[in-house]
């Protein structure tokens, strides 16, 4: 059976879902189950797991939405309180 391991770039992003778990207080398991991966066998990366560029988009613009959101209501507090 053909071995297969995760590049580092997938194991910094389960970092990162972890992270943003505890920063929201949330579960990480559906995040978890979320992540689309994408083996690629070549000569120089035999069966290496790779985040699916697709997959990796759509989380990004999710993330940066969050702290949109986050600069928002930072903001409106920020106005209420010099009021």
């Amino acid at each position: 059976m053909d071995k297969i391991k995760l590049d580092d770039s997938v194991i910094a992003h389960i970092v990162r879902l972890v992270q943003l778990g505890f920063l929201q207080g949330l579960d990480v398991v559906d995040y978890f189950r979320q992540i689309e991966l994408t083996l690629e066998d070549s000569e120089t990366n035999s069966n290496i797991l790779y985040l699916n560029k697709d997959y990796l988009e759509k989380h990004e613009q999710e993330i940066q939405n969050l702290l949109n959101t986050l600069k928002v209501d930072e903001s409106e507090v920020s106005n209420n309180t010099s009021n």
